[in-house]
Order: C-alpha cells, then structure tokens, then sequence
C-alpha cells in the first residue's frame, strides 16, 4: 500500500500486534511469513516494525500495562482526518472509547474505540 493510500480518510492503514511475548512473536512471524523485524528507536515504549522486502507491513509491541491480562490480538488501524472529532462522534454513535486521542511522536495522533457490539478499532491521523 503507497503511503498516500495509507493516510486517506477511512483506510485500513496499520496493523499492530500487542503480545506479552514479543520475543516469540517474532519468531513466529519470521519463520512463518519471512518477516524481518527493526526496532523504532524514537518510540516511547519497545516497538518492532515488520517488513517484507523493504515494506513496513505492521508493527509489535509489548502489551502495553494499561491492558495486561489481555489476550495477545492484532488490531487494524483506519486513517481518519481528524481523530479527535471522529472519537468524539463515535461516541454519540454509541462506541466506548477505550483509549482516548493522544499523541504518537513523530506518526501522529490516535485513538481507540469499541462500537456499539464491541468490535475494537484503532484510528489514526497521521501528521503531515
């Protein structure tokens, strides 16, 4: 996927997996899809990004504390223009808001929501 096409309104942009075990999670991933894995060093906590050839396919990281005890799960990203707002009218639409807006130094900013049956889902906007 270009990088234009990521950062269109309402696009699958990301996928993201949070494991408790990051070490086998990669493993896995290696052996199973041939991914290779890079660290991101400006992150605010250990973060992997996986790529086939020279694309960034998708990104892992630890658990993060807000949410130990949750089964390790891939979650998908949307691109939204302007997170905020959108968080704000998921909620009218009857979403729980599981991590409000907040900032990804350098990527943008995000949320994540559940809509009214439960589904989770991560938003984004990335900066320009």
């Amino acid at each position: 996927m270009s990088m234009e096409a990521m950062k269109q309104h309402g696009a699958f942009s990301w996928n993201e997996l949070a494991t408790p075990d990051v070490a086998s999670a990669k493993s896995f991933y290696s052996s199973l899809l041939g991914w290779k894995f890079k660290d991101v060093d400006n992150s605010p906590m250990p973060y992997m990004i996986a790529e086939t050839g020279d694309t960034e396919v998708a990104g892992i990281m630890e658990t993060p504390k807000e949410a130990v005890g949750m089964p390790p799960m891939w979650g998908g990203y949307v691109t939204v223009d302007d997170v905020d707002e959108r968080t704000k009218r998921a909620q009218e639409l009857g979403a729980s808001i599981y991590v409000e807006p907040r900032d990804i130094p350098k990527v943008g900013r995000f949320a994540v929501i559940a809509d009214p049956q439960g589904a989770m889902l991560s938003m984004i906007t990335y900066s320009k």
